[in-house]
């Protein structure tokens, strides 16, 4: 039986419900999502990530065909090391199909049997991003509303 499988990048600091969500949906399509929490060297990290790998784990611990694995270096390398051949993305804004289209474009480029697939946000997660998640947990706000679980979340924030 051939797995269709799909790998889910990205730095998930912290992992949201919108994260969350795209996972789920995504096995409406794939037999199998790889969420994969990539080191951005543009970012500064907040949650370590052995730490949002275990914590992730957690939320998806229902779900045995939700996989989390943790990387380094270009996504289609690490999708052809593990012979995948679709990144799941999700789109919340135009500035994110934007971007989005650029790097699919150039993934593309790199290796063409590696298509990106997009799946839009559901609507009431478009405004939640882990840059304003991260911002209200550094000053102290609630974000119960945006993290798939806060109690899972707390036991792996930062001391």
């Amino acid at each position: 039986m051939n797995i269709r499988t799909a790998l889910f990048p990205g730095s998930f600091d912290p992992f949201t419900i919108g994260h969350e969500s795209l996972a789920r949906r995504g096995l409406i399509f794939f037999d199998k999502i790889i969420v994969a929490i990539g080191y951005n060297t543009t970012k500064q990290g907040f949650i370590n990530p052995e730490n949002r790998k275990l914590m992730i784990e957690e939320i998806f611990s229902d779900e045995p065909r939700v996989q989390i694995e943790l990387y380094t270096g270009l996504t289609v390398d690490f999708c052809k090391k593990l012979n995948i051949h679709a990144i799941l993305r999700g789109l919340r804004t135009a500035a994110d199909f934007e971007y989005e289209r650029a790097v699919g474009h150039m993934n593309n480029l790199m290796e063409t049997d590696i298509e990106t697939v997009f799946l839009l946000t559901q609507p009431e997660h478009s405004p939640i991003s882990s840059t304003i998640v991260r911002e209200i947990l550094l000053n102290g706000g609630d974000v119960r509303k945006f993290v798939p679980n806060v109690e899972i979340l707390k036991k792996y924030l930062p001391a």
